[in-house]
């Protein structure tokens, strides 16, 4: 089934600016030529323009037509358990070079994310995502033995993982997200292909499943230029975030929902 025209516009315009077709300070098409390109009414083209303020993307003064302001794609936090499909809605093409997959000893910082006793096996994954072919993120992700011993049979450079693991019944429902700044070290330098100390935006997800049993564990380390992270709440909702000793930590959120 189609999307919406509206997300269909914004996934196009979003396409464009991280393409550099329209970079930074370039001015977005007019309404009138928005509304003529796609056939549609000024309403979609509207909601579309909309969407990309509130995500940042671009900006302008009342009367004044829209500017790109960042080419740097907002991830939500609803999006955050499968960059797969976060990269698509981007109208960008997803990939992964899967550098590791192997069965070992869980490390104590497993053992404390996902409960288990030291020594128990885990499966131990270390990926490159892409966009566009563009390295973007390194994901270092441990699963629980029940878990990942799936992904053996699976050709992890093929599509989502966490996809291939919802169809084969494993329960990924909640997930709790702790965000921070890091320094890229050896490793994610020469992976990322940025300078050896550059900042990187570090995402650590807990993933479990809807009664709370750990399924995973990922520390992932973004290239800011490529990716930011967005947060829409209400004085309305409950509240989102927790704070804690190193600042806000996300609660624990069921997939799909948006904070």
């Amino acid at each position: 089934m189609d999307a919406p025209l509206h997300e269909r516009v914004a996934s196009d315009l979003r396409r464009r600016i991280s393409s550099g077709e329209l970079p930074v300070g370039s001015a977005i098409p007019s309404e009138s030529h928005l509304c003529e390109q796609w056939g549609i009414s000024r309403g979609p083209i509207r909601q579309a323009l909309a969407t990309l303020r509130a995500e940042g993307l671009i900006g302008g003064g009342r009367g004044k037509p829209p500017v790109v302001r960042s080419q740097s794609m907002p991830q939500p936090f609803e999006t955050f358990l499968s960059f797969s499909r976060w990269v698509e809605l981007m109208g960008r093409t997803p990939g992964q070079r899967t550098l590791e997959i192997a069965r070992r000893p869980a490390t104590p910082e497993a053992c404390d994310a996902l409960g288990l006793e030291e020594g128990e096996p885990v499966v131990q994954m270390l990926r490159l995502r892409l966009m566009d072919g563009l390295p973007a993120m390194v994901e270092r992700t441990t699963f629980v033995w029940s878990a990942g011993r799936l992904l053996f049979d699976f050709d992890c450079d093929s599509g989502s993982v966490f996809a291939h693991l919802s169809r084969c019944g494993v329960d990924l429902s909640r997930a709790r997200h702790v965000i921070d700044a890091v320094a890229a070290d050896d490793a994610d330098a020469g992976l990322l292909g940025v300078p050896r100390g550059a900042p990187l935006l570090r995402e650590r997800r807990q993933t479990s499943s809807a009664s709370g049993e750990p399924v995973e564990f990922s520390d992932d380390r973004y290239r800011p230029d490529l990716v930011s992270f967005t947060i829409d709440n209400s004085q309305q909702a409950h509240p989102a975030l927790l704070r804690g000793p190193n600042g806000l930590l996300p609660a624990l959120t069921p997939q799909g929902e948006t904070p």
